[in-house]
């Protein structure tokens, strides 16, 4: 049989790209309604058009990559949906940000050319993402890749706005809103960050309008706004100020009276002055306040965030105060005010105050409560069926600490606003009689789109009107807004397969199987996606939501340019190649914990591809010749015993990923390969291999070539690429290991008493080789070694296994019941019930060798101290997961062992010195 020979080293870049292009021309990505196999799927969270790979997908599409690809050898019918988001406000800004480079403007092209142009960046530069997702060598169907804009998924949306809107749950109407003044549109509460700053608190004295000399004392951080103030507030049950409710004060700057009104829920009595302003436009708790006490509502800034002139005069503000203010920024207006107020004897103090701001999440411009007519998704009747899905447990939340936050802000939800001021997205599909509405629906001043009135009436429809059911009149202008960018994501598990036809796709893929994300969109996102499923399918949109941890430096920092501690993962696989970083993501994604990364952890699993390839070039190398399959219980000691671990594995391996546990599957490969398998079953079979054409030999070489195939194939998920590159290496059936059978344990491989076995021989290994290093013995040095135990089980395996025990010990092995051996210059080395006699040559440096024990001894105090105590911190063993304590206290129980052992050592050498001398 001729073989194929690896290559001297492992070369990610000779690989990847070929097998890649290989998987993508035999489809063996592609899913097909007829495939027998239980359906498993998975739809990627859409990454923007505009987007880069980065750390977190990297993590994000690792582990959906190593499901499907698991599920797939599990014989499952998979599909794994992959698309992009159109990204409305993020993708406009780059097309922006590409005219003013040409000295051109949206306004200036219009919204038809604009969104033209979008669509030509899109064809040229976007989706930039996808071809970095392959480098990844994520297995998605890509014959299904879909847009959120693309006319399946745009059909979608509007029937699903239309719906909606049918039945009251999508609304219009004049609310506070969350506006973004450098992308001019609204947001919603979820888009909103808030970052902790040092303000100011401003007091400020407004007198009673009725001429008595008293006033009331407010503190605010914005008094900018109290030109739009519409009351003054004061807790009904303070002694102190419930006296003035009914009756009116000056309001400063302004010519207007406001009046003093009761209310228990926006005043505090033990916080602040005991009153407070009330601003219906500028403040969304005083906008509630207004609706309770029938305030008008007085908005003095643009959609800029500047000061408005023709709005200040509305709101009486005097003509001087109108003259220094006029179109001035938030930013800039605030210490006019305070010098103002304070010209006019009405600002009382200034001191400093700690506040959260909140931010654009995409421009992080300071957000503006602004009042402007949106549409609405009345949220609460689809909220309360998505929080059953998750209470009754027909959705999963793991790790299961997130569910109660889930529930939380479920039960706390608010209505959605789903109106964008920007072109780039789905228009909303609703349209104004002009004959309705003659002379209230102007040209607007924002981007040339029209102004429509609050309290217009929308024609909602799937296509354009051609006649006004009220007026029968035939002139209709179209809403300009779009629909915010997730709400076209929220449909994404159901319109990416169909929806709303009853496609094929849809009655087998759907419900979609798990969902992987991160923790930042659960909210933004997969409550969104559960509403919307739930609302139009009838059925959860997917049966598990795995939410990953967030991955930082190595100092468990966020990564930041600014900081210099981006982690790149496209320069990552270059250097160490994609299974590296794959296999560095999945081990260290631990439930709960936050992944502190850094490029020596990707180095170490780098040397792990190679540890398995030039264990793959040894194999290849004694394949040559006959091979025989012999009933596993009648193999050789070390064929029995890695079938039994390999086994072993499987079972534990396959157990972890049905748990989610990635950072556990990683962690038993890597253990298994590198020590069982690498360490010592290869050394355990060289033996039997050295006469190619012996009985031995060709059995070794069946367990050899069954138990690597295999691994292969358990660990070909993870690492997919060197795994498929070696596999075709050696001798297979089928094309390609994307489409092997996943291992099964066997039950003729469990073999429990190898265990005992290996543990016998391994522990006399140990020993001899802890005492070479003490001696400091050459690692091929020949030597005669003794052993002895206490134990008869173990007494009678290392009595079968003493030719392993030879050959793994480089010398002799003399056993015996007894430690009674005729040479008196050896070091004799007693593990618990294991005694192993080390001769001690006459050229040893026997001081020399109590040296080296002093400092193992010294080192090893120093480890145990530090262990002790972190393991007597409660605050350690409260927060830490169970596992890391256990690994923790075993550590401990070794270094202990470690530590007798060396004194016991020291000991004898110390008899030895004397007696020499």
């Amino acid at each position: 049989m001729t073989l194929r020979q690896l290559e001297k080293a492992y070369e990610p870049k000779l690989v990847e790209d070929r097998w890649y292009r290989f998987w993508i021309e035999r489809g063996l990505f592609h899913a097909t309604t007829g495939h027998a196999g239980e359906p498993y799927t998975i739809v990627i969270p859409p990454p923007n058009v505009t987007g880069s790979l980065h750390i977190g997908h990297a993590l994000n599409n690792s582990i959906q990559d190593i499901l499907i690809r698991w599920r797939r050898m599990q014989g499952r019918n998979t599909l794994w949906v992959p698309g992009m988001d159109h990204a409305g406000i993020a993708t406009q800004n780059v097309v922006e940000r590409r005219l003013s480079a040409e000295g051109a403007t949206r306004d200036s092209l219009g919204r038809e050319k604009f969104v033209e142009r979008v669509w030509q960046w899109k064809a040229q530069s976007g989706g930039t993402i996808v071809q970095q997702l392959k480098r990844l060598g994520a297995s998605c169907d890509w014959e299904r890749e879909r847009f959120t804009m693309d006319a399946g998924l745009s059909r979608a949306v509007l029937e699903v706005f239309v719906r909606l809107h049918e039945e009251g749950l999508i609304y219009r109407g004049e609310r506070l809103i969350n506006w973004c003044p450098r992308c001019l549109t609204a947001l919603s509460d979820i888009e909103v960050e808030h970052e902790d700053t040092t303000g100011k608190l401003y007091t400020i004295t407004y007198p009673l309008s009725d001429g008595s000399g008293e006033a009331l004392t407010v503190a605010t951080t914005r008094p900018e706004t109290l030109l739009g103030d519409t009351a003054v507030a004061v807790h009904p049950e303070d002694p102190r100020f419930n006296r003035f409710i009914g009756r009116r004060v000056n309001l400063p700057l302004t010519s207007r009276q406001i009046p003093i009104v009761g209310d228990s829920i926006l005043v505090d009595r033990e916080f602040g002055t005991g009153a407070v302003k009330i601003t219906p436009a500028h403040d969304f708790n005083d906008f509630e306040a207004g609706e309770r006490h029938g305030l008008s509502r007085l908005s003095v800034f643009d959609h800029h965030a500047r000061l408005d002139a023709d709005k200040l005069a509305a709101a009486g503000v005097d003509v001087a105060a109108i003259a220094t203010l006029r179109a001035l920024p938030v930013a800039k207006a605030r210490p006019k005010i305070e010098q103002l107020l304070t010209e006019r004897g009405a600002l009382v103090k200034v001191e400093p105050h700690k506040m959260a701001v909140g931010k654009c999440y995409r421009c992080k411009t300071v957000v503006e409560p602004y009042l402007s007519p949106q549409w609405f998704v009345k949220i609460a009747p689809l909220a309360e069926p998505a929080i059953k899905a998750v209470e009754d447990g027909r959705i999963r939340i793991i790790p299961e600490g997130w569910v109660n936050n889930y529930l939380g802000w479920m039960r706390e939800i608010k209505d959605w606003c789903i109106s964008r001021q920007i072109w780039w997205g789905h228009q909303i599909p609703a349209w104004y009689c002009l004959g309705c509405h003659r002379n209230r629906i102007v040209p607007g001043h924002l981007d040339g789109s029209w102004v429509i009135p609050a309290d217009a009436t929308p024609l909602v429809a799937r296509e354009a009107p051609r006649t006004c059911p009220s007026c029968g009149g035939s002139e209709f202008i179209r809403d300009p807004d779009v629909l915010d960018t997730w709400f076209s994501s929220a449909l994404w598990p159901f319109s990416t397969l169909g929806w709303p036809d009853k496609t094929a796709d849809l009655k087998t893929f759907y419900p979609t199987s798990t969902l992987v994300t991160g923790l930042d969109i659960l909210f933004f996102w997969v409550a969104r996606m559960i509403m919307m499923g739930l609302k139009f399918t009838g059925e959860p949109p997917f049966r598990d939501v795995y939410i990953h941890a967030l991955v930082r430096d190595a100092e468990g920092q966020k990564m930041s340019k600014s900081k210099g501690n981006v982690i790149d993962p496209l320069q990552i696989m270059e250097q160490f190649g994609t299974d590296a970083l794959r296999f560095t993501l999945a081990s260290m994604a631990s439930p709960g914990r936050d992944i502190k990364l850094a490029e020596e952890r990707i180095e170490g699993y780098r040397n792990f591809a190679n540890k398995i390839w030039n264990a793959a070039r040894f194999i290849l190398m004694h394949l040559g010749g006959p091979s025989e399959a012999v009933a596993p219980a009648q193999r050789s000691f070390p064929d029995r015993w890695i079938l039994h671990r390999l086994n072993r594995t499987i079972g534990a391996v396959t157990q972890a990923l049905e748990h989610y546990r990635f950072d556990q599957a990683s962690s038993l490969l890597y253990h298994f390969i590198w020590h069982e398998y690498c360490d010592w079953y290869l050394e355990l079979a060289k033996p039997a291999l050295q006469d190619a054409a012996s009985p031995a030999a060709a059995r070794a070489r069946h367990t050899l070539l069954e138990s690597f195939e295999t691994l292969l194939r358990l660990l070909h998920p993870l690492m997919p690429f060197i795994t498929e590159e070696i596999w075709q290496a050696v001798p297979h059936e089928g094309e390609s290991i994307v489409t092997q059978r996943y291992p099964t344990t066997v039950e003729a491989w469990e073999d429990k008493e190898m265990d005992e076995a290996f543990a016998s021989l391994s522990h006399f290994v140990s020993v001899t080789r802890t005492g070479r290093s003490l001696l400091n013995y050459p690692p091929g040095k020949s030597l005669t070694l003794y052993g002895a135990s206490r134990n008869p089980g173990q007494c009678q395996w290392l009595s079968q296994l003493s030719a392993h025990l030879a050959h793994l010990s480089r010398g002799a092995v003399t056993l015996s019941s007894t430690d009674q051996w005729p040479s008196d210059r050896l070091l004799k080395l007693v593990v618990e019930e294991l005694t192993v006699g080390v001769p001690v040559e006459g050229d040893v440096d026997l001081q020399k060798a109590r040296d080296r024990i002093a400092k193992q001894q010294a080192d090893g105090a120093k480890e145990v101290q530090r262990l002790s105590g972190k393991l007597g911190s409660t605050d350690f063993t409260a927060k830490a997961p169970p596992d890391v304590v256990a690994e923790h206290q075993d550590r401990l129980r070794t270094l202990r062992a470690e530590q007798m052992l060396l004194v016991s050592s020291e000991e004898q050498l110390r008899a030895m010195v004397a007696a020499r001398s």
